[in-house]
């Protein structure tokens, strides 16, 4: 007497290790997607912040090129009475790219210049090559500029990961830190804000 076949798929171990072969990949796929959506929601700056409301950490960044006019900084630049806004970026970090232009408008922003809100960066874990060819091809918007090639100081500042933007107070307290690519609509909704909240 002859067996039937089972009307349902294939189930043979050999079938069963290829679909455990690809469960990785997709959990990984998944947890990618997960990421860039709260990425991009713009509520990951809710996450908490030991940081807020104390003074910036001791620091001192030489500069990403020691012949740019941009150079370094230190903690005592963000103690110089000015709202400065940090933006922490990578030149291999595909959302720093994205937020670059928007950066370049804040820079050449007059009204921001007026309120005489500097714009900092801090090249987090970065080769100082390809920082400088990333800024010399899309433009440079920071007024100063530090190397943290092993980011300490972007760990003392309690950065997740990059992009990140803090608002410095004119004494050097951490007012805001702002998770993410900024935007003209995360600016308007969110930093203009809290930039005049550190002005006063």
């Amino acid at each position: 007497m002859s067996s039937i076949a089972p009307l349902s798929g294939d189930h043979s171990p050999a079938r069963k290790r290829r679909l455990l072969i690809f469960l990785p990949l997709l959990v990984f796929a998944a947890i990618v997607a997960l990421f860039l959506v709260r990425l991009y929601s713009g509520d990951a700056s809710l996450l908490p912040s030991a940081m807020i409301g104390k003074p910036a950490p001791a620091f001192s960044l030489p500069p990403v090129d020691n012949g740019a006019a941009a150079g370094g900084f230190s903690d005592a630049d963000l103690r110089q009475g000015k709202v400065t806004i940090v933006n922490v970026f990578a030149s291999w970090c595909v959302a720093c790219h994205e937020e670059h232009a928007f950066l370049m408008q804040l820079a050449a922003d007059p009204i921001l210049a007026e309120k005489g809100i500097q714009l900092f960066g801090i090249a987090y874990k970065d080769n100082p090559l390809n920082a400088q060819r990333f800024l010399k091809e899309a433009g440079n918007p920071f007024a100063r500029i530090g190397a943290d090639s092993k980011g300490r100081v972007a760990i003392d500042f309690g950065v997740y990961g990059v992009p990140e933007s803090y608002i410095v107070k004119g004494d050097g307290t951490i007012a805001y830190r702002f998770v993410g690519p900024l935007s003209e609509e995360s600016f308007q909704k969110v930093i203009a804000p809290e930039i005049e909240k550190a002005r006063k």
